[in-house]
């Protein structure tokens, strides 16, 4: 007897059931796996945007606009502000000096501008976590240097952008992070911060300062190019190296992606642990304090050694201190929760930064328009000009933000903000700016002064070289700040240099 066949319809009807019940299987292992995914998105968020401590009644309008007026010394250089203005208007081309005075007074009316900027970030950022309070100091900080490079860039002083943006970065690592170790090493004897976050950061900077010597060792190996034919290539160079900056494709996710916002990513979610200010992967700070306590433990148990009649008793650690590995006593200072009260509303603190960046627009240029009169009669050079005292005035508002805070035992905040606007400044601006450059017609270049670049390579070099105990003491901040002075000094009389001659072709 032959066997009853299956019908054609049936066999799909099982097979379509079968492929079914897997599907399903598959959607009830993927749905917990994307819930889990969501709630840890979720967590992180929720822990980026709580504030450290908790933040007392918000003040009024009138008593937020009060404080903003009343919270530091610098205001009385606001005045500045108009003066420069009625000096812009006022005074005649034919006036000798008109330039030297609009860029005098303009740049002290920056000063206190940029630290009215800092001050409302500050009052944003105590309404958030510590992560994202430096993100916010480090980018609002750049403000100035970015509002500076763009209407410079317009003006063609492709020179003063190429100058001021890499001054920018040196400024940051060796001046503002000097003065942060410094400033924290006169209260502790040594300082803790996160060695993991401070090394990848390190890298990041390393990646920007390659990009930007690629180009100057292209330049130099094909010297039998033709300038118009090597002024095209550079050009090219850099325009591709920019894009590569801003926007890297990912196979892993086969999607584009900006470095910069993985960067971000990294920092705000996946690893926002690395960026706390407490942890078993931060050094505890030291005192002065208990370095004497030290000294005295130990001079105690060497006494006590040669006193037979010593009681072992004595030598045990009160509960007001603890021993470390190395068998030092070093003091355990209890954290209390203490109310952050805010000086600025919400509202007042937004509209206060709306308003000072776009004085700090209008003041800047007038600013740039009067670095050719400044510079022409040979005193100073646009050299100097664009790597230190531009710089200077635009760090001016994450250099108080940052010393302040590592006097507070904050460094890993400090650290934020000093090294994460370096970050910012090599891995975003420099090559948003090329490529808006790229936009507007301006030939600006990846291919910085030679001196310029090395001076950058060995700054980054050296800081990695502090940086990577993850500790920090007042001796290493004055290495840096010596560091500092020393290249301000040999940019005082270099007087910079267009290798490819493609920067006088700006029209």
């Amino acid at each position: 007897m032959q066997s009853p066949r299956v019908g054609k319809d049936e066999r799909p009807t099982f097979v379509s059931a079968q492929t079914t019940a897997v599907t399903d299987d598959l959607t009830r292992t993927a749905q917990p796996r994307r819930s889990t995914r969501l709630s840890e998105i979720r967590r992180r968020t929720q822990e980026m945007m709580t504030p450290s401590k908790p933040i007392g009644e918000e003040p009024t309008i009138m008593a937020s606009i009060r404080a903003f007026v009343l919270c530091s010394k610098l205001n009385v250089l606001l005045l500045f502000i108009p003066v420069s203005w009625a000096l812009h208007f006022a005074l005649p081309h034919s006036f000798g000096s008109r330039d030297t005075l609009i860029f005098i007074f303009s740049f002290i009316a920056i000063i206190p501008l940029a630290k009215l900027l800092g001050f409302a970030t500050e009052e944003l950022s105590l309404r958030v976590g510590q992560t994202l309070a430096g993100l916010m100091n480090a980018t609002l900080g750049n403000a100035v240097e970015l509002i500076v490079a763009i209407i410079a860039l317009v003006k063609c002083e492709l020179r003063v952008v190429q100058a001021s943006l890499v001054g920018s970065v040196l400024s940051n690592l060796l001046l503002v992070l000097g003065m942060c170790f410094f400033a924290g090493g006169t209260r502790f004897s040594e300082q803790g911060f996160g060695i993991s976050a401070t090394q990848l950061n390190s890298s990041l900077l390393t990646v920007s300062v390659i990009a930007v010597l690629l180009p100057a060792a292209f330049h130099f190996s094909v010297p039998e190019l033709e300038d118009s034919t090597e002024a095209t290539y550079i050009l090219a160079v850099s325009h591709g190296v920019a894009i590569i900056l801003l926007v890297v494709n990912l196979s892993a996710n086969a999607c584009d992606k900006k470095v910069y916002i993985a960067y971000l990513v990294f920092q705000l979610f996946s690893h926002s642990n690395l960026y706390a200010d407490t942890g078993d992967h931060i050094f505890k700070s030291t005192s002065y304090h208990a370095d004497k306590k030290n000294q005295l433990a130990r001079i105690s148990r060497k006494i006590g050694k040669a006193n037979p009649f010593h009681n072992s008793s004595k030598d045990k650690v009160t509960p007001s201190t603890s021993a470390n590995e190395d068998g030092r006593v070093v003091e355990e200072e209890e954290e209390e929760d203490e109310i952050e009260t805010p000086c600025m509303n919400l509202w007042v603190s937004i509209g206060s930064l709306v308003v000072v960046t776009v004085l700090v627009a209008v003041t800047a240029e007038f600013l740039v328009d009067s670095i050719n009169g400044v510079t022409e009669s040979g005193k100073i050079s646009k050299e100097f000009v664009g790597m230190i005292l531009l710089p200077i005035v635009g760090n001016a508002a994450e250099h108080l933000t940052a010393v302040t805070v590592s006097v507070k035992d904050k460094l890993t905040l400090s650290l934020g903000v000093a090294v994460g606007s370096s970050i910012q400044i090599a891995l975003f601006v420099i090559p948003f700016v090329v490529t808006l450059g790229w936009i507007l017609g301006k030939p600006l270049t990846l291919l910085f002064d030679p001196y310029e670049s090395v001076a950058l390579f060995l700054s980054v070099l050296t800081v990695n070289y502090v940086v990577q105990d993850g500790k920090s003491n007042w001796l290493e901040g004055f290495i840096l700040m010596c560091l500092y002075v020393i290249l301000a000094v040999t940019f005082w009389f270099y007087p910079g240099s267009d290798p490819s001659g493609v920067l006088t072709q700006c029209r």
